[in-house]
């Protein structure tokens, strides 16, 4: 019997070291992959250390190597011409075979909702669905994630181009839209196979999308780059720097807001002179100066509790606040919640703060953005009553509640945790979606991203360029072609200037080497800020590859930017670059045109078309001093180039922007 037991035990353990010996490779390895002709591709994956892995290509390519300590291995192949399909075999102690393997040309369309957006939910969905047939195009799409530590691998898998596969590989509405449309153009003009390999995530940030190391030299980051290393190695010191910054926090709140300093949360505080506002409302929703306000608003209400709760602990509903709240109860603080706008609040109130009869509750809530105030669509939502107790048995605290405004700007930021991570955290789309990603072999990469970065278009002005060096550092193959996307109009409704962002964007044409810009002004929806019309995005960035990567001569693939100014009595004389064939103004007079003088307001201008200049004028400025074109929120300005390329938006000035 012991015997038995030790040739168990033996088989056992050979059973597991060949589990573990097993060759592995990453997600994009697979059948129906596509990889970059002529080239040196590196193949890669992991198995035993020390094993050694033979790749071997049908079309007459192998090498070899070993697995090193960490069990990780990589050869180059060298590709043929555009062609296949082929079979790839991986041999170690296990073999895998991938078949129907195409060589031709690989992309990788990265960004946010506007790259994210499926072919599914755009202009024409059906009749473009219904025609994508083409199964020389393949397509992969990674699956969300987010890391704070780069990861090995994706999730995904190649697809053949069909009408279900194009309809139904993606997180929204099918594949990536102008994704597609970038492939297909592609596709048709070089008559080769195409690998469109899609990692988006909408409404996200490009910081989110850059390595740690490329936002280091940001003191922006500083902060909460320590955070990220404090969550992975030590959360109490995490903690400790939360708690303290709170402190700070608070301290520099009380200075700033006119309740903290006069104690609106005191218990016998007269608040017979606020206005009233019923609750729950979202600020957003109301008939009052709340309505488009953002910053410091107090409420009280004075409720009066039976005897059967006097002496116990209660239950405090308010529902949803957006975005921080403080709680007060009778003059005493019982709590603060940050940042949380969707999250349901349910406050223990503690006997020793509370009295029977009439008790007065104060709630400070700060919103930085959107809606505002107690954010519930249900009145049940907001009540105090024993814990666990039913509906019927609380007292309601949807009723009017008397509200006075504290501040409306320059509030101090609320301390971030660091505790926690999304999305839109620094690096962790990085490490999750892209870094795995490296080196697969790529001819370069389309971008469509920007909106989420508005807030702050003047770091997003080294950001952006920061993070397209940062990927092409780590892929190791040179300045690769990166093609990316202007934003559309939109009337987003607050002070944050869509134009400065567009201009931000074309700055980037003049710091880096080898981008391209498609131009999308004529495309925006005012209400929808994601246009269907990605059919001319998708074709726009293919005119940018096709004639810088792919060298297709006498091809216009930008529209007009502005290049200089001149000043000749009260007109101003705009030069621009890509003019190509001429100026046009697209169905009527040139529009969204505005001219200053020394005095920096803005009246709005005539222009028009003269060669392949643009002269613009107003009898208001008799000596203009600089002109913006399509900087407003919301526009459909109509300078093209003959050959049917929209204008950019530009300012000539340089004067600070809020």
């Amino acid at each position: 019997m012991k015997r038995i037991y030790v040739l168990c035990l033996l088989l056992l353990a050979f059973c597991i070291s060949s589990v573990q010996a097993d060759v592995k490779l990453p997600a994009q390895f697979s059948d129906h992959m596509v990889l970059q002709q002529k080239e040196a591709a590196p193949v890669w994956g992991w198995a035993e250390p020390g094993e050694k892995v033979k790749v071997t290509a049908s079309w007459g390519k192998s090498a070899s190597t070993k697995a090193d300590s960490q069990g990780k291995w990589k050869v180059k192949l060298r590709t043929p011409k555009a062609g296949g399909p082929y079979t790839l075999t991986i041999d170690g102690n296990n073999k895998i075979t991938i078949k129907d393997v195409l060589i031709g040309e690989v992309w990788i369309c990265s960004g946010q909702s506007n790259m994210e957006m499926g072919i599914g939910v755009v202009n024409n969905a059906a009749e473009e669905i219904a025609a994508a047939n083409y199964p020389n195009i393949r397509l992969f799409d990674v699956d969300h994630a987010t890391s704070l530590v780069p990861l090995n691998d994706v999730k995904g898998n190649w697809v053949r181009c069909t009408p279900e596969t194009v309809a139904n590989h993606g997180s929204w509405g099918g594949f990536s839209a102008a994704a597609y449309f970038f492939g297909r153009k592609l596709h048709t003009e070089l008559d080769v196979p195409i690998g469109l390999i899609a990692t988006n995530w909408g409404g996200t940030v490009s910081e989110a999308w850059t390595s740690p190391k490329a936002l280091k030299p940001f003191k922006y980051f500083t902060r909460t780059l320590e955070n990220i290393h404090y969550l992975i190695h030590d959360k109490d010191k995490l903690l400790e720097r939360y708690e303290s910054d709170i402190v700070e926090w608070e301290k520099e709140l009380t200075a700033a807001d006119e309740g903290s300093r006069k104690n609106w949360q005191a218990q016998n505080f007269d608040d017979s002179n606020w206005k009233d506002m019923v609750q729950p409302q979202k600020w957003s929703e109301s008939d009052t100066e709340l309505k488009n306000f953002d910053g410091i608003v107090w409420f009280r209400l004075d409720v009066d509790l039976p005897a059967s709760m006097a002496g116990r602990d209660l239950e405090m509903h308010l529902g949803p606040i957006d975005d921080s709240d403080s709680v007060w109860l009778n003059g005493k603080h019982i709590v603060t919640t940050l940042d949380s706008w969707y999250i349901p609040r349910v406050y223990t109130i503690p006997a020793s703060a509370l009295k029977q009869g009439k008790n007065a509750i104060a709630v400070r809530i700060i919103d930085t953005a959107g809606d505002g105030g107690f954010d519930s669509v249900n009145p049940e939502d907001m009540r105090i009553g024993l814990p666990g107790a039913n509906v019927s048995d609380c007292v309601s605290l949807a009723v009017s509640w008397k509200y006075k405004i504290s501040r409306c700007e320059d509030i101090p930021n609320t301390p971030k945790s660091g505790l926690d991570y999304n999305m839109n955290t620094p690096t962790v789309l990085y490490n999750a979606m892209l870094s795995p990603l490296i080196p697969y072999r790529i001819a370069g990469a389309i971008w469509y991203q920007g909106e989420s970065n508005r807030y702050d278009p003047i770091l997003y002005r080294d950001i952006f360029p920061a993070m397209i060096t940062n990927w092409r550092h780590d892929w190791g193959q040179g300045k690769f072609p990166f093609y990316f996307v202007q934003i559309a109009p939109f009337q987003y409704f607050d002070s944050n200037s869509s134009g400065a962002l567009r201009e931000t964007q074309s700055m980037t044409l003049k710091k880096l080497d080898n981008v391209g810009m498609a131009v999308t002004m004529d495309i925006g929806e005012e209400r929808d800020i994601h246009p269907k019309d990605k059919l001319n995005v998708g074709e726009r960035l293919a005119r940018l590859a096709l004639a810088k990567t792919y060298k297709h001569k006498k091809l216009t693939y930008s529209g007009p930017l502005y290049k200089s100014m001149k000043v000749k009595g009260d007109k101003a004389i705009l030069s621009f670059d890509y003019v190509c064939n001429g100026l046009v103004a697209k169905d009527g007079p040139l529009t969204d045109f505005v001219i200053a003088g020394e005095d920096k307001i803005f009246v709005n201008a005539t222009a028009v078309i003269d060669g392949d200049k643009v002269v613009v004028s107003s009898p208001e400025v008799s000596i203009p001093v600089a002109v913006r074109y399509g900087w407003a929120e919301w526009c459909q300005p109509n300078l093209f180039n003959a050959d049917g390329l929209p204008a950019s938006s530009f300012r000539t000035d340089d004067w600070p922007l809020k």
